[in-house]
């Protein structure tokens, strides 16, 4: 017999408390009801419904003052970073690769250490092997750049880029099957002068080479 977990049953009952709230059930600084006539208008009890509150004051909903109650103090919340990096669409990606993948550019250039060169030739080799599938060039078309990344030296960027890693290949491998081509040689031969920028520690091209690529993408979709 399966169980309902009790955090299942709170995230449940939050959910409906926070409905409640953003349809202006209470306006911000209005109070809530006690637990015991909460719980059954969420039709749980009393101490899920204690976990709900817990839940959305964690959102920044809700705000449980000492002997006085628990107060509505925001009618909404901004959509946690994983979510809206679900709902970016393909040029908004696009547009992130940019700002991140840019700056990692200039700072590999600087800062990439021999091993790290070479394990980015190899990625790159391997791209060129892989320029017929979609799945297959869109994954060490990755793992290129992920490559440019760790050469970069910056423990956040190369956080960013993961964050939203499984997003950006979506948008990539939907690019890709919109265009019904990849893979050609002058994208492969821009991929080499990126490469090229970094090994010869030239800043400048490096980042100007990363910037123009991507902006071409963007383009491509207009």
């Amino acid at each position: 017999m399966t169980m309902v977990r009790r955090e299942s049953l709170a995230e449940q009952a939050a959910e409906l408390l926070a409905v409640r709230i953003r349809d202006g059930e209470w306006d911000i600084g209005g109070k809530l009801p006690g637990e015991t006539t909460l719980a059954p208008q969420l039709g749980v009890g009393r101490s899920t419904a204690r976990e709900a509150i817990r839940i959305l004051a964690g959102r920044g909903l809700l705000a449980t003052r000492q002997g006085a109650g628990v107060f509505v103090t925001a009618t909404d919340v901004p959509a946690r970073w994983d979510v809206v990096v679900q709902r970016a669409d393909i040029v908004a990606v696009i547009e992130a690769r940019t700002a991140i993948e840019v700056e990692a550019a200039a700072l590999a250039a600087e800062r990439h250490s021999s091993a790290e060169l070479t394990a980015l030739r190899e990625a790159l080799d391997e791209r060129e092997q892989h320029r017929s599938d979609i799945d297959m060039h869109v994954a060490t078309d990755m793992a290129f750049h992920r490559g440019i990344m760790v050469a970069a030296h910056s423990p956040i960027l190369l956080e960013i880029f993961d964050s939203f890693a499984p997003r950006s290949r979506r948008a990539m491998t939907d690019m890709l099957r919109l265009r019904s081509r990849h893979g050609d040689d002058v994208d492969q031969g821009v991929h080499e002068r990126i490469y090229e920028a970094i090994a010869a520690r030239d800043v400048d091209a490096a980042a100007g080479l990363t910037r123009a690529h991507l902006r071409a993408l963007e383009e491509m979709l207009g």
